[in-house]
């Protein structure tokens, strides 16, 4: 049977010899159609462009302190006037200094704070650094719990600057001929009180590392208000908020 078929196909082939060429030659014809189409296709898609990606401009340095800082209305928050900041001050502090040269032989009541890591001290012409021992603690601890609040916050770190600290009576006298304002019986003759102005702050730099970001002095203020605002809730200090002097006028308790 195998034979009688192979001996048939032969005699076909012979027969007609176009159609073995044509079985054969199809495939191609249809592959090489199929190839045209596909060219034709892909001549006729329209060519889309991929978008050319523009690097965005670096964002604007803007500090976003982390956690809420709180809105305070400064002259409700801190109203201790000087009545009763003299009160305080009378009990806890020093009989009043004469002149300079006397807060010499009295500095075993005084506590030099002329120099910490965490404040600075402004130029004083009508004052010395110099407070009761319980004063100078206050001052410390204002200074490190700034420090730790702006760390949580994120905000770069700054020194507050403190304005006054403890005047002479010489010192008071020497005040009031420019400055009507200014009590001739003052807090600061006692030791005890001492001003922190809320405008004006140092930045503290890496000097191994990057310049910080500049920070609105608002922002510390306010973190800085919060601060105090504990320390005179926890019944550490009397504070009055001083518009004209620009400054938190603190007495230790």
């Amino acid at each position: 049977m195998i034979g009688v078929t192979v001996i048939a196909l032969a005699l076909v082939r012979c027969a007609f010899p176009g159609v073995a060429g044509d079985l054969s030659q199809k495939p191609e014809q249809e592959q090489e159609e199929s190839q045209e189409v596909t060219v034709e296709a892909e001549a006729e898609a329209p060519i889309v462009e991929e978008p050319v990606s523009t690097p965005a401009p670096p964002p604007i340095a803007k500090i976003k302190p982390k956690g809420k800082l709180t809105n305070f209305n400064y002259k409700d928050c801190f109203p201790d006037g000087n009545e009763v900041q003299l009160t305080a001050a009378r009990q806890w502090g020093v009989l009043p200094v004469k002149s300079r040269e006397e807060a010499e032989w009295r500095m075993r009541e005084l506590v030099y704070v002329g120099s910490s890591p965490y404040y600075s001290i402004a130029p004083l012409n009508a004052s010395i650094p110099y407070l009761v021992p319980h004063a100078a603690i206050l001052l410390q601890d204002i200074g490190q719990t700034f420090f730790d609040s702006l760390q949580v916050k994120g905000i770069p770190l700054h020194r507050f600057v403190v304005t006054s600290v403890l005047r002479t009576q010489n010192d008071v006298k020497s005040l009031r001929n420019y400055n009507q304002n200014a009590m001739e019986n003052s807090c600061h003759l006692y030791g005890t009180t001492f001003d922190i102005c809320y405008n004006r702050y140092d930045a503290v730099e890496d000097p191994d590392g990057p310049i910080s970001k500049p920070v609105y002095s608002d922002i510390l203020k306010r973190v800085l208000s919060e601060v105090l605002n504990d320390m005179r809730e926890q019944e550490r200090c009397y504070i009055k908020y001083e518009v004209k002097q620009q400054c938190f006028h603190l007495t230790v308790r």
